[in-house]
């Protein structure tokens, strides 16, 4: 178990991390940029917690703050990572950025991460309280929903991410349970390999259709 899931995390890290530095290093645009760094991002962020846990299968020291910090770290580039595809989607089909759509996705963020701060999760501690899961993550599964709404509405337009939305509503499906019941049932943190796997196909999108699709509409 501990080896599986161990080569399992470096595996993703690595992908997402090189993955992300191979997108910028070929990226002629802005929109292709940020698929750089959504991947980057997704992956330095999602370290934070991943190594930690890895070396808690082989240390024999308490790694509760280490995995604790590494929740809220992960927590913000969780959602900074949401809010790049955000700028992806308007870069692959708006030619006109909604004000006011940017306003609510941008306000579900702020209120996103401004929960994630309140001393009352207990990141330090590595606590699972409920109450503080289900709050921190009601503005995130709105924003969510929102982009995983853009994406499915423009499904057709751009056959490369068509299906990208599918990708964004199983993310969702798997976390929430995690992020919510974990504490209550172990079991469930079983969810977040089939999550990891759903961004492990986004950036794969973003790595073979990203330069693609933004030379053909250029």
């Amino acid at each position: 178990m501990k080896y599986g899931e161990s080569s399992f995390d470096i595996a993703y890290l690595l992908f997402a991390v090189i993955s992300g530095c191979l997108i910028l290093r070929r990226a002629d645009s802005k929109t292709e940029r940020y698929m750089g760094i959504a991947a980057v991002v997704l992956g330095c962020g999602d370290a934070f917690h991943l190594i930690p846990r890895v070396l808690n299968y082989f240390l024999d020291r308490d790694m509760s703050v280490y995995l604790g910090v590494g929740k809220l770290v992960t927590s913000i580039t969780m959602t900074v990572f949401y809010l790049l595809l955000y700028r992806i989607w308007i870069g692959l089909y708006e030619e006109k950025e909604n004000m006011n759509l940017s306003a609510v996705i941008c306000c579900t963020a702020i209120l996103r991460i401004a929960l994630c701060f309140f001393p009352q999760n207990g990141w330090f501690e590595n606590s699972s309280d409920m109450t503080w899961g289900i709050l921190r993550n009601i503005p995130f599964v709105i924003l969510g929903a929102l982009i995983c709404y853009l994406y499915f509405k423009n499904r057709k337009k751009e056959k490369g991410f068509g299906l990208l939305w599918i990708c964004i509503l199983l993310s969702f499906a798997f976390y929430i349970p995690v992020a919510v019941g974990a504490g209550l049932i172990p079991m469930l943190g079983m969810l977040m390999l089939p999550k990891t796997i759903c961004y492990i196909l986004m950036i794969a999108v973003f790595l073979k259709n990203g330069h693609r699709e933004v030379q053909e509409r250029s």
